[in-house]
Parts: C-alpha cells; sequence; structure tokens
C-alpha cells in the first residue's frame, strides 16, 4: 500500500496548485522566465500563464522583471518560503535536515558544497519556523540568528553551540521603521528601546532590495550585506548590536560535528 501526503496552498482563498508553486520555484532558481521553462521542459508561455494564476490569486505581483531577467517580488518570495516549507513538512522519504534564515543562506550552501553533503536538506525560512520545525522533528539542525528563541529551545532539551557572531547596520532615516523578516530584529528594537528612541515599525518585509529601497529606517545584519558586497553607512557601529549564531541539533553525530566544524572555521563575524 503506498500513502502520500500532499499539501495545499489556499490565497486569499484561492487555491494555488502545487505545479503552479513548483514554476514559482524554478523562476526564483533559474533568474528568468525562460530558464524556468527549460528547466521544466515547459514552453515559456505556460510559465507566463502559472505565474499569472498565482497572482490572480494574490492580487498582487509576485515577480518583476529586472535588466538581468526575473526575480521574485516580496509577495512572491513570501508564498514560495511557504510552500517550501509546508512540503518539507510532509515530505515521507525525509533525509538529514537543516534549517536557516536567508541570513545564512549562502554560507550554508557553501558548506554543503565544500563537504559535499549531497543528501542534506536545506530550509530556508525565518528563525520562528525554523524552530517549530525543530519542536515538530522535522529538522535536524537549524542555525538561529535570532538568541531571544535559544531559551525556548533550550527548555526543549535540545544541544546548541556558538558558530560565530555578528553584528548589525541600522540605517536611520528617522522614526518610521521598515522590519526585515529574518536575522536579530528583536535584538536590534530592543537597543532601540533601552536608549528610549521613539519609533513605530509601519511596514515589513521579506525583500533585502525592497528595504534598501525603502526610504524608511531598517536593521540588517552586517554579514548578509557583506556576501553580497553591499556597503550601507551604519549609524552605530554594527558591534554594538553584535548578536551570536548558534546551531541547534537534535543529537551529536558526523553529519552535525562536519557542519558546525565547517562553519567555525568560516569565522562569521
Amino acid at each position: 500500500m503506498e500513502i502520500r501526503v500532499r499539501t495545499e496552498m489556499l490565497v486569499n482563498g484561492q487555491v494555488v496548485t502545487n505545479r503552479q508553486l513548483s514554476v514559482l520555484c524554478e523562476v526564483d532558481a533559474a533568474g528568468s522566465m525562460t530558464g524556468a521553462a527549460e528547466r521544466l521542459g515547459i514552453s515559456v508561455p505556460v510559465v507566463h500563464r502559472y505565474i499569472a494564476n498565482i497572482e490572480a490569486a494574490a492580487g498582487v505581483p509576485v515577480t518583476k522583471s529586472t535588466p538581468a531577467g526575473t526575480t521574485l517580488t516580496a509577495d512572491g518570495l513570501r508564498v514560495l518560503r511557504i510552500f517550501e516549507a509546508s512540503e518539507a513538512r510532509v515530505s515521507d522519504d525525509r533525509g538529514f535536515t537543516v534549517c536557516c534564515s536567508p541570513v545564512m543562506e549562502d554560507l550554508m550552501t557553501s558548506v554543503f558544497s565544500s563537504l559535499r553533503l549531497v543528501d542534506v536538506e536545506l530550509v530556508v525560512s525565518d528563525d520562528a519556523h525554523n524552530k517549530r520545525m525543530m519542536e515538530e522533528g522535522l529538522a535536524d539542525l537549524i542555525v538561529v540568528d535570532d538568541p531571544l528563541y535559544l531559551f525556548e529551545l533550550d527548555d526543549l532539551g535540545f544541544d546548541m553551540e556558538e558558530v560565530g557572531y555578528m553584528g548589525m547596520v541600522y540605517v536611520d532615516n528617522g522614526p518610521s521603521f521598515v522590519r526585515y523578516k529574518y536575522g536579530a530584529q528583536r535584538v536590534a528594537f530592543m537597543f532601540l528601546d533601552t536608549m528610549g528612541r521613539k519609533y513605530s515599525i509601519d511596514a515589513e518585509t521579506y525583500s533585502l532590495s525592497e528595504m534598501l529601497g525603502s526610504k524608511r529606517s531598517f536593521f540588517v545584519d552586517e554579514f548578509l550585506l557583506t556576501r553580497k558586497g553591499i556597503r550601507i553607512k551604519s549609524a552605530v557601529d554594527p558591534k554594538v548590536l553584535r548578536h551570536a549564531i548558534t546551531a541547534v541539533y537534535r543529537e551529536r553525530g558526523r553529519t552535525v560535528d562536519r557542519i558546525v566544524h565547517s562553519l567555525k572555521t568560516r569565522h562569521i563575524e
């Protein structure tokens, strides 16, 4: 007897099929509609149609054209992350699973490549979701940006080890903030509270480019900017907002040891 579990996504109450969402994944991976079509073995008009179906349900664009091709909008990234996370949850052939946020994504893929960990699955989402994956037995190791989650994870009996530290860049454009969905944002806003600064969080985004292009103030991990070759002047020394990056794992083993050791040797700072 074969039993398989599939998820169904509702966007504004309308069904968006797994096939349509898979096309969105390929557009993100390929960086263009044409590239996605080639990877999937379908025509470009079909790719456009699937994306249009998602946008009809969402009521907003999920992709945008750039000189280099096609990228996902902040809303498109949100849909994609939720789809990837839900697929990981119902996978019936899950191997060793690692979760991290986009702050650590490039570094984690580099670690996997250097260690030749071809059988390890990487799930990229925010710390809150990654914590739930760990709690529900769907992840074997998570890399946590926000140290405030460590108290809750420690209570559940998981082992953990610091693998590096990051400072945060503070761009001060006034009291109106856009909150990035990733990184140690709670630590950053606690800094403002201790300083007695008045502020309001008037927007949230999953998109780094959208945040950088906003006219609002924001916090972002310096490490993420460095990995992407972006230089931004911070209103305070990033070391003032320095926080730990921690690997939390279910049980010690060779795969865990190799990943943790590799992360430590990368000198995350």
